[in-house]
């Protein structure tokens, strides 16, 4: 890709700044979605699959993920998260932040990105060797933060009064 310039800003809007990018990102860090499937079948903004596809492509050509053949299914890819890309939390957890702060969010989809602002560095980096664990086959951390995250996550859906899914 043709960059325009060599400002970091810039050239990190050109691998990040589509809006689809991020949403699958996010759905592969939070959601531990890892699958075309997966991805596509909990879209809760319904992306395209055509969308879907170029943005994965996009994404493995960018080095922000891998994917691999499924050994249990033979059509399946199994998508997984770089270090380059789980570099990317603390980023995420300041765009989830500025959302909550200043756009009309929905209490439980916010509930995440509040705990994550809460929880601070510490937390962050938590997450991130969790997904390491995860994506990445490093050992196991003590602590699991998507635990945490899906806890506050079901508490903010109770206290909308929805009913808890799962």
């Amino acid at each position: 890709m043709e960059q325009r310039s060599g400002c970091p800003i810039n050239l990190a809007v050109e691998v990040l700044g589509d809006r689809w990018s991020l949403v699958v990102l996010r759905d592969m860090m939070f959601g531990n979605f890892r699958t075309y499937g997966e991805l596509h079948g909990n879209s809760l903004e319904g992306i395209a699959t055509n969308i879907l596809a170029n943005r994965l492509k996009r994404l493995v050509e960018e080095g922000l993920i891998t994917a691999s053949a499924d050994a249990t299914h033979k059509q399946r890819i199994i998508y997984s998260l770089t270090d380059k890309a789980i570099a990317l939390v603390p980023i995420m957890v300041q765009l989830g932040a500025w959302g909550t702060r200043f756009l009309p969010v929905a209490p439980e989809l916010a509930a995440r990105a509040v705990a994550l602002e809460h929880g601070g560095p510490q937390m962050w980096s938590d997450f991130m060797d969790e997904l390491r664990h995860l994506h990445l086959g490093a050992p196991p951390p003590a602590r699991s933060v998507l635990a945490e995250l899906d806890a506050a996550f079901r508490q903010a859906e109770q206290t909308a009064g929805r009913p808890t899914s799962g």
